[in-house]
């Protein structure tokens, strides 16, 4: 006998959406998987800011969950429906959580492979003397690396803590009879317009600490450009693609249209230094193409990327002021921390 709900989950093959959907889920690997390559070929994640990581993958997951909110009167249809139908009517929830996976996993990456150069503060020691300067690794964690690891945990805690909500809401509130239903319960629809909104501005903002760190960079660094190059258009198509999905509204595919517009930018910008690197005979990440320009470039691409928090240990020996009790070992002014991508680069040139 036929239930009320089995009657209800009837769908009719969309094939222009479906079609979309599946072109854009192939998309999404071809455009990310190069990312990923990227940063394990070079085995640095040097050139990615932190806070662009964590605006992205809290962005990423507040849409998934709003489609899955939006949508759940759909996706529980899966149980009076065949598996094949149940893939196409939640195809949205899958195109949306697998750009949340492959933009989460840059965000490992981006552990994984940090610097170990750049994760403690380094001291460099000058004798002045014949001796050569002495670099000393301390147990201080950069101020870059601690940020990064507070980033990583927010990012966990963020998706535990809307998982936990949506499901609650989503559990507890009565079942529609029509998985069609507009409104949704109020809560609900207030719940998914919640995670439509932050999510749309958290994109808003996403992409500014990246534009910034690159623009002060002025280096392409581990930023892939055929990732970009696929995804600025593919987000607003992406974008479409969720708008024509039943049960979703703007606050589903606001972020992507938003994404696509600034990772533009970010795009324009990385072409920009591109051809600067070609002029001055450098790779994406500051290294000297040649030998006979290696000591200029690295001078240069030091100079531009000059950063404010370094320390310079100058130790007083036998040639210098005698180091009794009442001459410091540390002069004032005279610390200078060589970590963050100066470091990197000045340890490359020796």
């Amino acid at each position: 006998m036929t239930t009320p709900m089995a009657k209800a989950c009837q769908f009719e093959t969309d094939w222009g959406a479906n079609g979309l959907t599946a072109f854009l889920i192939y998309g999404l690997f071809v455009s990310y998987v190069p990312q990923h390559l990227r940063i394990i070929r070079a085995g640095t994640s040097i050139g990615f800011s932190p806070w662009f990581l964590l605006l992205g993958s809290t962005s990423s997951a507040a849409a998934m969950l709003n489609i899955i909110t939006l949508q759940w009167p759909i996706i529980r249809c899966c149980r009076e429906v065949s598996l094949g139908k149940c893939v196409e009517v939640t195809a949205g929830v899958f195109q949306v959580g697998t750009q949340w996976l492959l933009f989460t996993i840059i965000l490992v990456l981006y552990i994984i492979y940090y610097p170990p150069d750049l994760k403690y503060v380094q001291l460099v020691i000058n004798t002045h003397d014949s001796r050569p300067v002495h670099h000393v690794r301390t147990k201080l964690k950069s101020s870059e690396w601690r940020l990064s690891v507070i980033v990583s945990w927010v990012v966990l805690i963020h998706l535990s803590l809307l998982i936990f909500t949506t499901f609650l809401l989503l559990l507890t509130s009565p079942p529609s009879p029509d998985p069609s239903a507009i409104p949704h319960p109020r809560q609900i629809t207030q719940w998914a317009t919640f995670l439509g909104i932050s999510s749309g501005l958290l994109a808003a903002v996403q992409y500014a600490p990246q534009l910034t760190r690159t623009y002060h960079l002025k280096l392409v660094g581990a930023l892939s450009i055929p990732m970009m190059v696929i995804q600025s258009p593919g987000g607003v198509v992406m974008a479409v693609s969720i708008a024509m999905r039943p049960g979703t509204d703007w606050t589903s595919w606001i972020m992507y249209a938003v994404s696509a517009v600034m990772q533009a930018c970010l795009l324009f910008m990385c072409f920009a230094w591109k051809i600067r690197q070609r002029k001055l005979g450098v790779d994406d990440f500051g290294r000297p193409l040649g030998e006979s320009t290696a000591g200029t470039e690295a001078s240069s691409i030091e100079d531009e990327s000059q950063e404010a928090d370094d320390i310079n240990v100058v130790v007083e020996g036998e040639n210098g002021d005698e180091a009794r009790e009442d001459v410091p070992l540390l002069k004032p002014g005279s610390v200078v921390h060589r970590g963050g991508l100066l470091g990197w680069i000045q340890g490359l040139g020796k």
